[in-house]
């Protein structure tokens, strides 16, 4: 059987239903308190802790996504990699080694670093003392 124009019209609202749905959730007001959120440990021993703030999208639907990472001294949360969307962190305690396309920089508390979207980007506890930091993960994939 051959679709008519018809056909395809009525399937358009069920493929905007799909897209839809497949967006990230409308982010609302919320406190978020850091006691309350679930730790996950990963890495050589479980060593590394990483708290998920958030995920959703902002009311213009840009997609926003939080987390807050610690790393022992030498942890490295995942090789360097890529990816389209861009990622902003801010160190809040012990010292990084925040590498973009082949440049590392040492950044300590307050300092900040941001990785443009394709550029080759890592992050690692290169010190003897604990480290931790904020991610900031602004827009998507697609």
């Amino acid at each position: 059987m051959k679709p008519t124009r018809r056909d395809l019209a009525l399937l358009l609202p069920a493929l905007a239903a799909i897209d839809s749905k497949a967006q990230a959730a409308a982010l609302s007001s919320k406190a978020y308190k850091f006691d309350e959120i679930p730790v996950k440990a990963s890495g050589a021993d479980g060593a590394n802790k990483t708290r998920s703030i958030l995920k959703g999208a902002l009311h213009s639907g840009f997609a926003l996504e939080v987390h807050e990472t610690e790393l022992p001294p030498g942890g490295v949360p995942h090789p360097p990699h890529r990816h389209l969307h861009e990622e902003m962190f801010v160190v809040l305690e012990g010292s990084v080694d925040f590498t973009v396309n082949d440049a590392t920089t040492r950044l300590g508390p307050g300092s900040a670093g941001i990785a443009a979207s394709n550029d080759l980007h890592g992050i690692g506890n290169g010190s003897a003392a604990l480290c931790r930091y904020v991610v900031f993960a602004l827009g998507d994939d697609k």
